[in-house]
């Protein structure tokens, strides 16, 4: 269960994020990961450290304002930076000792998405439903 909740978490955040309409959806990823790189910055686990990533984050965010590859990179960024934390002991949510762990999981989930184009998921699952409509029954034998 601590592997599949992360993996849920992660589907549902695409699929709220890809309702948004585009071109706006890839502006209010660039927004959310700019601001997933600041979500350590409390703990202070690292030190002085912590600053790298919000610093990095920020450019991977302006170059994700026209490329969804760079919004993803900033998730596998954020996979590396959950991972340090959780090896640390200084999980991202201080009452939620494993949610650092959760984190790493669910990032890259929405990663591959955006490596993906960042499609919406609806729009998706509907052309996959019409597809199966349309398709010619198999004549009876």
């Amino acid at each position: 269960m601590s592997i599949l909740m992360p993996i849920l978490i992660g589907l549902i955040a695409v699929t709220l994020i890809s309702l948004i309409p585009e071109p706006h959806r890839r502006a209010v990823n660039a927004v959310i990961v700019a601001g997933a790189g600041a979500a350590y910055l409390s703990g202070g686990a690292l030190g002085y450290a912590e600053f790298v990533l919000p610093i990095v984050m920020t450019y991977v965010a302006y170059r994700g304002l026209t490329s969804y590859a760079w919004i993803g990179i900033g998730w596998l960024l954020h996979t590396v930076w959950d991972v340090i934390h959780h090896l640390k002991g200084a999980p991202i949510l201080p009452f939620a000792e494993h949610s650092s762990f959760g984190c790493a999981i669910c990032d890259p989930v929405i990663a591959l998405w955006c490596f993906a184009g960042g499609p919406s998921v609806i729009g998706w699952v509907r052309a996959r439903l019409s597809r199966k409509e349309a398709a010619p029954l198999a004549p009876a034998e």
